[in-house]
This record gives C-alpha cells, structure tokens and sequence, in this order.
C-alpha cells in the first residue's frame, strides 16, 4: 500500500462494506440502513459498481459474461471510471447533507480483485483509485470476512468475476485481509460464517459509536 494521508468528510459518515463473493454485504448493508433509519437518520444505501447512471453501464460492462475478455488495465479503469462518478455525484454530496453514506463495495474491492486477482502493479493501481475517489476515505470499513469455497456455492449462475478461478478469490480474499490489517482503527473484520443478525449487532455495536 501506498501512504496515502487519506480524506475523511467533515460531516456524515461513510461507511463501507467489503469482501468476497457471497459473504453478505447486501444483506448487511440493508440491515444497517434499517437501524439508521430507526434510529432518526437519514441514509444513502448505495454500491459500486452501478450507484449512478454511468456506474449502472459500466456494470453491465464488467459484470456480464458476453462482455467476455477485457483487458486488465481496461476493467480497472473502468472501475476507477464508476468510482470517480458515484463519489462526484452520489457520495461527497450525501456526506455535505450530514446524511451516512453506506456502499456496498469501494476502493478496497478494486485494490483487491484488480490489483491482487488480476496481479496488477499495486502501487499504480492504488495511485489511479485514490485519484479517481479524491482520496476520499470511509471512516469505517465493515469486511464480511468469508472463504470463496463457501461463498461461490451460493451462485447458481456467476457473473464475469464470480466466474474466475478459486485461486483467484483466494487471492483477492487475502488482499482484503491485508487490506484491514494495515489499518485496524478504520476496520470491523467479522466472520462472515456467523448468524445474520449477530454480525448486524457487531456492525450496529461499531457504527453507533461513530455516530456525530
């Protein structure tokens, strides 16, 4: 990793969910909007890619199989593309309302399967996805911490990434461990093996506490 200082908004919260396929963090995401919302906020559930207009096509794009192959610096860029677009329009001005901003994906999945899954240089990768977000940090990072043999099984048809090799998982599992280790303070790390409603009360347990 580089060392990036990082940027963390002034107002709202930002909080994001990581991890590998199958691990849960739709359904965590949602579960936490939920408790937000009860508990009087206002919340902007969001996802990369596809959290704008653009972002929705360069889903298509990089998500269906009869895209087929793409270069690796092209799938990346196009990445960095929807990221750069769904923090512009979607999450810096949610953040300026003093709303909490809750993604399911981010920067961490880009170093993660582009950087580590497609083994792309490292350092130029995350040059191009922290000048494509501002630098813009979550102020906290929830990985649903899962092995790809347990969460693939849970896709009866796969999309252009869930399709890759075991070992390619395996590999972007362990960059995002890597990822939490090298910043515990701005990281929940939960096993994502763990009932659905126990890991939502260790997120709540760690969000509210964050809470301005």
């Amino acid at each position: 990793m580089l060392d990036f200082p990082g940027v963390y908004a002034e107002t709202g919260l930002f909080v994001c969910f990581e991890g590998g396929e199958g691990a849960g963090k739709s359904t965590q995401s949602r579960l936490l909007r939920q408790r937000l919302e009860a508990a009087g906020r206002t919340v902007l559930l969001t996802r990369e890619p596809g959290g704008t207009p653009v972002g929705a096509e360069v889903r298509r794009i990089v998500l269906d199989p009869a895209t087929g192959v793409l270069a690796d610096r092209t799938e990346a860029l196009l990445y960095a593309a929807d990221k750069a677009e769904h923090v512009e329009s979607v999450v810096l001005p949610a953040l300026a309302r003093d709303e909490v901003v809750v993604t399911d994906r981010y920067v961490d999945s880009t170093l993660a399967y582009q950087g580590a899954g497609r083994s792309l240089d490292a350092v130029e990768l995350e040059q191009v996805a922290r000048w494509a977000t501002g630098d813009l940090r979550p102020h906290l990072t929830v990985l649903l911490d899962l092995e790809p043999s347990r969460g693939l099984v849970r896709f009866a048809e796969r999309d252009r990434i869930e399709g890759e090799s075991l070992e390619f998982h395996e590999r972007v599992r362990a960059a995002f461990v890597a990822l939490a280790g090298a910043d515990p303070e701005h990281y929940l790390v939960l096993d994502a093996r763990s009932g659905v409603e126990e890991i939502a009360a260790l997120v709540w347990s760690r969000v509210e506490g964050l809470l301005p």
